[in-house]
């Protein structure tokens, strides 16, 4: 993978204009504050809104939140995994009832939803660029290949609709040492997913490009999909499985020549964990698994770690491993390549 590409994937990807709704919105929260703003999302036990007098998203505590209003059109996702499009009015009641919001889910007629099932906000925007929501990551990354200091960057993105999503990430670490070879690493992953009529659901498909000098991995295509459920979807934390078949192609630096591509088939197990702390932390883990059909016994997998710190605003600083494994690799190959980072990360959009 070029400098030239990974720079277009870079702009493609996380160079996005975001525009901003007339900041008309109302939020009350329980201690009696009054704030007018525009409402930009819910996600991970956080309202995020903007006002017209401050920089920058401003996070609330979503529990905190009494009473919002809005004639916008947002998509609301609740915990069973029900989608609606609609706009958003509640009413304080007294006591310690739990406050419920009415989506007008139009054509239909409204509905109520308890505050604490409501798990994801998002705009209903006519704009296809602010639809997008996402992070960039930089930090200092230390590689088991060469036992030295590397530069890394991590940007992820997604794209919402009221059924479906579609997610790209792209992940690259340069290492250089003296009197050792350039070792770099250069992952992209696109996938997409969309919920099926029964509560939590769905279907995905899967993408990954991943070119590692430690391995000696030229190119490793995987295209794949299968079934998944959400275990577990609130505001404090989420979890899925899913399970479903994928296809491989690797292309190693010293057989490409001679022996050509390596084509397996493969069963795919796949999971990800999220748990979120209100202006705290964050905590990602993701994984996937390849037991191979046409090739019994050997096993692919990586895994996706990352822990973010809040320190301001939409900046955080993250802690983040990855990791690689091969337990048949070609010989004289690593059967690993794994590695930590450590650097800030800007969040955009209503992620």
């Amino acid at each position: 993978m070029n400098l030239q590409a990974i720079v277009l994937t870079i702009t493609l990807l996380f160079t996005l204009p975001l525009f901003a709704r007339a900041k008309s919105d109302v939020v009350v929260m329980k201690n009696g504050d009054h704030i007018t703003c525009e409402i930009r999302g819910l996600s991970a036990g956080v309202l995020s809104i903007k006002l017209s007098y401050a920089e920058g998203t401003i996070g609330l505590q979503w529990s905190e939140v009494a009473h919002l209003e809005s004639s916008q059109l947002f998509l609301l996702q609740t915990e069973r995994g029900t989608v609606y499009t609609g706009k958003l009015m509640t009413a304080a009641e007294p006591g310690d009832r739990a406050v419920r919001i009415e989506v007008a889910a139009m054509p239909e007629k409204d509905v109520e939803i308890a505050q604490s099932q409501l798990v994801k906000i998002d705009q209903a925007a006519d704009s296809f660029w602010r639809r997008f929501s996402g992070s960039v990551n930089t930090g200092i990354l230390y590689s088991k290949g060469n036992q030295s200091t590397q530069y890394s960057i991590a940007s992820q993105v997604e794209y919402r609709r009221e059924r479906w999503s579609s997610q790209a990430s792209f992940n690259s670490g340069f290492s250089s040492s003296s009197g050792d070879n350039v070792s770099t690493r250069n992952q992209i992953d696109v996938s997409s997913m969309r919920l099926l009529p029964w509560n939590n659901w769905f279907y995905s498909g899967t993408g990954s490009f991943l070119q590692s000098s430690v391995q000696g991995i030229d190119l490793q295509t995987t295209l794949g999909g299968g079934v998944g459920r959400y275990l577990r979807n609130s505001n404090k934390a989420s979890l899925y499985v899913l399970g479903g078949l994928a296809w491989q192609n690797a292309q190693y630096e010293t057989y490409a020549a001679s022996q050509g591509a390596q084509n397996t088939a493969t069963a795919l197990v796949a999971g990800e964990l999220k748990v979120f702390r209100f202006k705290k932390t964050n905590v990602d883990l993701s994984t996937v698994i390849f037991p191979e059909i046409s090739e019994p016994g050997r096993v692919r997998a990586n895994a996706n770690a990352s822990y973010y710190v809040k320190l301001f605003s939409d900046l955080s600083w993250n802690f983040s491993f990855y990791g690689n494994w091969d337990n048949r690799p070609p010989p004289t190959l690593s059967g690993s390549d794994y590695g930590t980072s450590s650097g800030l990360s800007w969040t955009f959009g209503s992620r």
